[in-house]
Formats: structure tokens, C-alpha cells, sequence
């Protein structure tokens, strides 16, 4: 017996492009700071010029495919440099969306992981003025610990668990992108791949998610009753490499350190 699938086609998560924040957070870390040195706030931290690059040859890479084979539907975090890498994306990689009107949807569920109290705080920086919480994320863990004002990880699967509901629901059969920040596709890996905390947390020791970097699921129909997302490619920056941009995977300029 045939069952309709509930899932999409395929679906991609990209990591936006190198911003500011990751340049900033590499010169404070190489320079022993304890503050991030960016003065505007998280959202509107926007791509550098090698992110712009990054960006574009993920969009040619796109073009390249055969046109039934390309996004036709494009979900965005609201950050300025997600949104600006799926704009990119969107204009080198001759994209058809299924609503023209709305070319990108964008999706607060796909923000970045806010860190309340510790933002724009390198590693020395919350064990300098907020050894309290450094203690705690010591014994919580970074899946668990909350930092006053912001999430923790299972803070933001929570969220997403509500995101994922929808593109099944809106998206299904179709070929979905999803542009969004390196702890939301680590967390959609989670939710997808049903992992345990120390599953998804041994990727993250293992692995930096690379900007712009192609993480891919497709729609296994054969096996599963309504269908099942295979995970199929991670952290894949052969798009960067064959169009000569650098590969960067700092992160943002958060307290995100490992």
C-alpha cells in the first residue's frame, strides 16, 4: 500500500556566509580579549566580503543543478546575514520559488541561539566577569545551561520541533532550502536523526559547521511508511572550493565557544 509522504523532496540547511561577528570573534580570541569588538546588535551583524563571495558560489553551484532538482522553496532565519546569504543564493542560483510573491520566507524560529548575559563574551570573557555561569555551564553542560536572557540548546530544539512540523505540513514533496545559523542545523540534525544529547554533541566537538557549508536530506520513500529524510551530505563546501572561495567556519560573535 502506497502512503502520501509528509516530507519534503529534499531539504538543505546552509550556514550563512563569513560575517563580521566570525572575523571579530577570530581577532579576540587571537588576541586574548575578553570582549567581542562588534557594536551592533546579533541580527543586524551582516556578511563580510568573503561571506558575499561564499554565498554566491553556493548559488552558482545551485544554478548548475538541473532545474527540477534546485530549492523552489527558501526559509530564512531574520538575521541580516542569513538573510542576505539566502538573498545571494536566491539571485546566482537561478531559483524558481513556488510563490514568486515571497521569494524568501523568513522564519524567527530560525534565529541563532541567543546568549542573553554572555553575548559578544569570548571564553576568557564569561570565566572573567561571569564565573558563576561559567561554573554552571561546567556542570549543566552547553546542551542544558541557560545563560540569564538567553537559550540553551534544548531551548532552541524546541522551537525548531514547531518549524520542522511546518515544512512537513506546507513543504511536503517539495525541494526546501533552509538558510539559518551553525547551532540550528546541528539542532535540526538532532531532531531529525532522533540523536541523544551526546550524539549531537559529539559532532560539535568534532566538527566546526563551515559557512556556507551544505548539509542535505533527501526523501526515502521506499522503506518507511510516509517517507523518511535520509541525511545525505554534512558540512559540504565542494560548491566553495570549485568557485575558489575560502572555507571559514569561526563562530559568531557570541559566546559560542566549544
Amino acid at each position: 500500500m502506497n502512503h502520501p509522504t509528509i516530507w519534503p523532496a529534499t531539504l538543505w540547511l546552509v550556514r550563512h556566509g563569513e560575517s563580521a561577528g566570525n572575523v571579530a570573534r577570530e581577532a579576540a580570541d587571537a588576541t586574548g580579549l575578553e570582549v567581542i569588538d562588534i557594536d551592533v546588535r546579533d541580527v543586524d551583524v551582516p556578511l563580510s566580503s568573503l561571506g558575499e563571495l561564499q554565498a554566491a558560489a553556493l548559488g552558482k553551484w545551485f544554478a548548475r543543478m538541473p532545474e527540477k532538482a534546485r530549492p523552489n522553496v527558501v526559509l530564512s532565519s531574520p538575521y541580516k546575514r542569513a538573510l542576505r546569504t539566502a538573498e545571494l543564493i536566491l539571485q546566482h542560483g537561478k531559483i524558481e520559488p513556488v510563490d514568486p510573491s515571497v521569494p524568501i520566507i523568513v522564519d524567527e524560529r530560525l534565529r541563532e541561539k541567543e546568549f542573553g548575559v554572555l553575548d559578544r563574551l569570548t571564553r576568557r570573557g564569561i570565566v572573567s566577569m561571569h564565573p558563576d555561569q561559567a561554573e554552571f555551564r561546567r556542570m549543566l553542560g552547553k546542551f542544558y545551561h541557560r545563560p540569564p536572557g538567553g537559550e540553551s540548546w534544548t531551548d532552541v530544539i524546541l522551537r525548531l520541533r514547531s518549524g520542522v512540523e511546518m515544512i512537513s505540513r506546507e513543504y511536503c514533496a517539495e525541494r526546501v532550502l533552509v538558510v539559518a545559523h551553525s547551532v540550528v542545523v546541528l539542532c535540526m540534525r538532532y531532531i531529525l536523526e532522533h540523536m541523544t544529547e551526546e550524539q549531537i554533541l559529539a559532532i560539535d566537538r568534532e566538527t566546526e559547521v563551515a559557512n556556507c557549508s551544505v548539509t542535505r536530506y533527501d526523501n526515502d520513500t521506499s522503506r518507511i511508511k510516509h517517507g523518511k529524510l535520509e541525511l545525505t551530505e554534512f558540512n559540504f563546501v565542494a560548491p566553495l572550493e570549485n568557485e575558489g572561495a575560502a572555507v571559514t567556519s569561526a563562530p559568531d560573535a557570541v559566546a559560542g565557544a566549544k
